[in-house]
């Protein structure tokens, strides 16, 4: 009896103790910001970055998988990766004649680029039904991810507190669909060859995704132009901007008001759009100022960290 007594007592004490221990671990994942049980189901917001490429595939997707799966569970960011958006099942002929999946051969051309695999697991399609399982969806995309009935039901889920982000070639996607750029705020016009090395604008130190910049810092990228619709400051807040001083476009892309956008932010009803041109080189994604700049505007996005979006008006590049 004095046994059992005994052993009781001594569970009973080692019971209290790692109750403690959890409860202390806890407390030091508050104190420090995070969340005790970061990147498990339910305290995350969802994120479904999409990196399907009808046009180019850049071979940065894959690092962009890779790096948002690394950070993305600890900033507060669960990770879903699609990267075909279409009908898999679709059957095309050949030149040879031969009947194929559009998937077989989609997933040729993707793994050319970028070493991946693209399976039926790798596969969604953006609709009013699969955005109720997201909050945020990140276009790393080019040529047509949706069709016009899908970007129909992405806009409203936006304009109904969704949030849509993008990154680099965001903007050369859906070029026939206008209701797509006048969302994602600017259509892609060119870029000068190579990755150009110029100082960044810091236009809005104070949002989130200034985070990682400081103004004249210089960086290393592809740097985009867009074209003059639907790119304005009056519907857009610019937050990075590239310095003119030190970008030669050329002859063929130089704008007439020398305004050279990097990154804004916008809203759409309810809901929020964050976009940065960033993203092109793989470095870029493994850059410690890349990843709070793109983390802070996903935060923004999400309502997670406070941001203007006051449209920057008429005014150009500050000088």
């Amino acid at each position: 009896m004095r046994r059992s007594v005994l052993i009781g007592a001594i569970l009973g004490i080692l019971s209290s103790g790692m109750l403690v221990a959890c409860q202390s671990r806890q407390e030091t994942a508050s104190s420090n910001g995070a969340s005790p049980t970061t990147g498990q189901a339910g305290n995350n917001k969802r994120l479904l970055l999409v990196t399907h490429s009808g046009g180019f595939i850049h071979a940065s997707v894959a690092t962009a998988e890779e790096v948002l799966k690394q950070i993305g569970p600890a900033n507060g960011f669960d990770v879903t990766c699609w990267r075909f958006t279409e009908d898999p099942h679709r059957k095309i002929k050949g030149k040879d004649g031969r009947e194929r999946t559009a998937l077989e051969i989609y997933a040729e051309r993707f793994r050319a680029s970028t070493r991946l695999p693209v399976e039926l697991e790798h596969c969604g399609r953006i609709n009013k039904d699969t955005l109720k399982k997201f909050d945020i969806v990140l276009f790393f995309t080019t040529g047509n991810p949706v069709t016009k009935e899908e970007l129909h039901d992405l806009r409203e889920w936006v304009r109904n507190g969704g949030a849509l982000a993008g990154t680099h070639c965001a903007t050369d996607t859906l070029y026939s669909e206008s209701v797509y750029g006048e969302l994602i705020g600017a259509y892609f016009r060119g870029h000068p060859p190579g990755l150009q090395k110029i100082r960044v604008r810091v236009e809005d130190p104070k949002h989130p995704a200034a985070a990682g910049f400081t103004d004249g810092m210089e960086f290393q990228d592809e740097m985009y132009v867009f074209r003059d619709a639907p790119f304005s400051r009056d519907r857009l807040h610019i937050i990075l901007s590239i310095d003119p001083t030190s970008f030669n476009p050329g002859k063929n892309l130089t704008r007439a008001d020398n305004d050279y956008a990097i990154s804004w932010c916008r809203r759409e009803g309810q809901g929020r759009v964050f976009y940065t041109s960033f993203g092109h080189d793989p470095k870029v994604w493994r850059d410690e100022r890349f990843q709070k700049h793109l983390l802070g505007g996903l935060k923004w996005a999400v309502g997670l960290l406070p941001g203007d979006d006051t449209p920057s008006g008429k005014k150009g590049n500050p000088q």
